[in-house]
């Protein structure tokens, strides 16, 4: 079997994961598809992914057994074992094939380097939306710690602002169990990011959880948990916070609640689109 030289992995990757139709430059890789035995391919070491969905599993085997496997698994062949390979995207698809009982898998055959194979499996998640934010870091650590990239040329790569890369990877600095509450979606990024650097982020984290705060809310609060305010700087209330958080659960916008000392202030409701608008305009005309 030949192997498909793939250095550039911008377009091409697009062609693989069936994102778009395939150019003309592509088509060689469509063209280089083989089959494999299933027990022939292993997942990928660098699989940047730790959490697979059982549910979304099953649906996926179950379209398989109606469908077949559509687009093929790449592949890099196993220099350590040969005759097998390694899966450089596709896991998924091969734990569904399994599933489904299939004997056989098609396959596209790569030759890449162990740092491409990790930018694939990365760009492969990503663009699938299939990682959590600290996957997602964890990948971006990896190509930092093990083959140098720094985060402008991570950005450039997997087309992200810099200032994506690195507030992500900050999210790696937070305390374990907070990032244990980030993988298993009880808090987003933006609930987390106010966290980092602080000493009691465990106790607001799971404050956070618990009252089901936005992430507007989360800044006040933090701020409110840091000590006492600067001159001139309105204090916070935990009960002006707690008022803002069910506005905001029965409008379904965030609204921002200003509170000066003498009780006087402003409550500003942010809308997104005229849909929103017309909501918002519609409950303050009610009689």
């Amino acid at each position: 079997m030949s192997t498909s030289k793939k250095k550039g992995l911008g377009r091409g990757l697009s062609a693989l994961f069936g994102d778009q139709k395939p150019e003309k430059k592509e088509k060689k890789i469509s063209q280089n598809t083989h089959r494999a035995g299933i027990s022939d391919l292993r997942p990928n070491k660098y699989q940047p992914r730790i959490h697979f969905n059982e549910e979304k599993l099953i649906e996926l085997a179950n379209s398989i057994k109606k469908n077949g496997i559509i687009q093929p698994i790449a592949v890099r062949e196993d220099e350590g074992d040969p005759g097998r390979y390694e899966i450089v995207a596709g896991e998924r698809r091969w734990l569904a094939a399994q599933k489904a009982g299939l004997h056989e898998v098609p396959i596209v055959i790569l030759d890449l380097e162990d740092n491409e194979t990790l930018e694939v499996a990365i760009v492969e998640n990503i663009q699938r939306d299939d990682l959590n934010v600290i996957e997602e870091a964890k990948g971006y650590k990896r190509l930092s710690d093990e083959f140098g990239y720094d985060h402008e040329k991570i950005a450039k790569f997997m087309s992200k602002s810099r200032s994506h890369i690195t507030n992500t990877l900050r999210l790696l600095s937070l305390p374990k169990d907070v990032i244990g509450l980030i993988e298993e979606g009880n808090l987003t990024a933006g609930q987390a990011r106010p966290l980092i650097g602080l000493s009691n982020a465990t106790n607001i984290a799971e404050e956070i959880v618990a009252k089901n705060l936005s992430a507007r809310s989360v800044e006040l609060l933090v701020r409110s948990k840091k000590g006492p305010q600067k001159s001139g700087q309105i204090k916070i209330d935990a009960n002006i916070l707690n008022e803002e958080r069910k506005i905001q659960e029965n409008l379904g916008l965030n609204i921002k609640i200003q509170n000066k000392k003498n009780n006087s202030g402003k409550i500003t409701i942010l809308y997104k689109n005229l849909e929103q608008f017309e909501l918002v305009s519609n409950l303050l005309k009610r009689n």
